[in-house]
């Protein structure tokens, strides 16, 4: 089998949820689409890749050759036909098989290699010193020890129906792991006493509610699944959107809705702007310095002035493909579009 087919192969099988929610999407949407009012002509900023994405995950992609692209670029090994890739971590490449053989690539040698076999599907793995922790398929969350490859932390979350494909890897923060379960929650396990401090439900659907997004903003915690968004400091606060996609620069977040809205919101989530454009349909969005680049996906480029909120619409030309974002750049099958 070639390798962009075994691929394709894999995914299904391990993201069943996100083909069902396809089909689901596509038999409750009209066939109405976004028709800008103005357009201001082509956008010319392309670049060509000798290699296609047969694979992605939350912080890397997989080329058709076998090479990986993260957001430090395009790193050359060979991944092995029977894994796919899971997270970009502390200068390892993490891949997976469907039954659990996790392989661990160094970025510095790829001669350098770690493995663990943990018997099961993995969704999201992250690394820190001799530490991995790993979200399991089945919503388990577990931290192994590399060297002994014994389990140090194991707990099982709630069950789920269907997840979005867009898995968030586990975050180490300062002596702390944060697990994005895949059924809408945040749990904090204490890093060195192995022991869970807390969690903090984010939404509670019944499906397609696991975390999409976990990030730092000014000393808050947001996570965000695609039903709420959450922000926790000394209080907590929450907002429901249904999201397509969020991302911040530091200090603010802009989150793309399915209704069509670009929205800026502070790190306590009041609204500071708002656009709305009917039946947009939203692929990715970067924050490029004062701008924001959104992909629509009837062959749209919206750039948004963060401070006015002001927008122009182009044309751009893409085909459908695996999209993947990295170093301010979609990525598109075999094509780059680029923000500056």
């Amino acid at each position: 089998m070639e390798l962009s087919s075994l691929y394709k192969a894999m995914k299904k099988t391990l993201l069943v949820g996100v083909l069902l929610f396809g089909t689901f999407f596509t038999a409750c949407s009209t066939k109405e689409v976004y028709e800008p009012k103005s357009v201001q002509g082509e956008w010319e900023k392309y670049e060509e890749s000798k290699n296609s994405i047969v694979d992605t995950s939350a912080n890397i992609a997989l080329l058709d050759n076998g090479s990986v692209l993260t957001n430090k670029g395009i790193f050359a090994t060979d991944i092995n036909a029977s894994q796919r890739v899971i997270s970009h971590s502390n200068g390892w490449v993490i891949t997976a098989s469907i039954d659990g053989r996790v392989e661990l690539i160094s970025e510095a040698d790829v001669n350098i290699t770690k493995e663990i076999d943990l018997k099961k599907s993995i969704a999201g793995a992250s690394i820190d010193g001799n530490d991995l922790a790993v979200l399991f398929a089945d919503n388990e969350i577990a931290i192994y020890d590399l060297t002994t490859k014994q389990p140090l932390f194991k707990e099982q979350e709630g069950k789920y129906i269907a997840t979005d494909s867009r898995i968030v890897n586990p975050f180490f923060m300062r002596g702390l792991v944060l697990f994005a379960t895949l059924d809408g929650k945040v749990v904090f396990v204490n890093k060195d006493l192995k022991k869970r401090l807390r969690t903090v439900i984010v939404s509670s659907e019944e499906d397609f509610n696991n975390v999409i997004s976990l990030s730092v903003i000014e000393n808050k915690i947001v996570a965000a699944t695609g039903y709420k968004i959450l922000s926790l400091s000394k209080k907590e606060f929450r907002v429901k959107y249904e999201l397509r996609t969020i991302v911040d620069d530091g200090h603010t977040i802009f989150i793309a809705t399915k209704q069509g809205e670009i929205i800026s919101l502070t790190p306590d989530l009041q609204v500071v702007s708002k656009i709305k454009l009917p039946f947009a349909h939203f692929y990715g969005m970067i924050s490029v310095d004062d701008k924001l680049y959104v992909l629509e996906k009837e062959g749209y480029m919206i750039v948004v002035d963060k401070n006015s909120f002001d927008y122009t619409v182009h044309e751009v030309d893409f085909d459908d493909g695996y999209i993947f974002i990295a170093n301010k750049i979609f990525y598109i099958d075999d094509k780059k579009i680029l923000t500056k």
